[in-house]
């Protein structure tokens, strides 16, 4: 396991090396974030090839990565390519310069997302690895209602976001129906949701302290790149975001207040 674990990582940071020589043949960094579902697309699939067991839940996670990591990819590739690079890298250029941000992007983004996503992705090691030749048991199935739920809650907040957008009379305005009524981050909660159906997944095998991937995935999604920063973005550009704060569940889906 450790071997397949370690050969993971030089894989993974060669895919982001490249990567970065596309951000700079391109002029934007932007397309890490288009790369963050397909990264763990790949590294899933040299989990379940390298394992060589091909089990039932292994085989049903491999599916399952597929249709999450492809769909996040797509959409966000449907959403920024063609558009100018992301508000956060452009920040980062005029601070440090946009010739020495060159070479500092490949640590503080592309070196430090491929870390992130190798730790993470001890989740899906450990079902790939420690899976039995027996089909799902009863937490397996919890797992894929979890991750079933997670992917409605993520595509659909999408989905309900982009056109919301699509629509010119709604600039400056706050997104407050379907799924956007029962939490704030309908997409972020999915996400989390989708990771915690992995996690399942993983404490079916016993390898319950590779479930880390699944909680640090939330941590992020929370406290660091997902809740947290959007949400200080959006209470500076949208005045009637603090009623919808008021109202709205911050994350996890419930009846709006009265």
């Amino acid at each position: 396991m450790i071997q397949i674990y370690l050969n993971s990582l030089i894989l993974i940071i060669s895919l982001m090396t490249v990567l970065w020589i596309v951000s700079l043949l391109i002029k934007n960094v932007s397309i890490v974030d288009i790369f963050w579902g397909l990264g763990f697309v790949i590294t899933n699939a040299y989990y379940y090839f390298a394992a060589g067991t091909f089990y039932p839940v292994p085989t049903i996670l491999f599916v399952m990565v597929f249709i999450w990591g492809v769909r996040l990819s797509g959409y966000l590739a449907w959403r920024n390519i063609g558009k100018e690079e992301d508000f956060r890298y452009q920040e980062f250029r005029r601070k440090y310069g946009a010739k020495n941000y060159r070479f500092i992007s490949f640590f503080q983004t592309f070196l430090l997302q491929g870390v992130l996503m190798w730790i993470i992705s001890s989740t899906l090691l450990g079902v790939n690895i420690y899976a039995s030749a027996h089909g799902p048991t009863f937490l397996d199935y919890i797992g894929i209602i979890v991750w079933l739920t997670g992917l409605f809650f993520e595509a659909g907040g999408d989905l309900q976001l982009a056109r919301f957008k699509s629509n010119i009379n709604n600039k400056g305005k706050v997104l407050n129906t379907g799924l956007w009524r029962y939490t704030r981050h309908p997409n972020y909660f999915g996400d989390s949701a989708v990771w915690w159906g992995y996690g399942l997944l993983c404490l079916s095998t016993g390898s319950y302290l590779l479930v880390i991937g699944s909680l640090l995935m939330t941590l992020l999604i929370i406290k660091v790149s997902g809740v947290a920063l959007l949400e200080k973005t959006l209470k500076n550009r949208k005045p009637e975001y603090d009623e919808y704060i008021r109202k709205t569940s911050p994350f996890i889906p419930w009846f709006p207040k009265k």
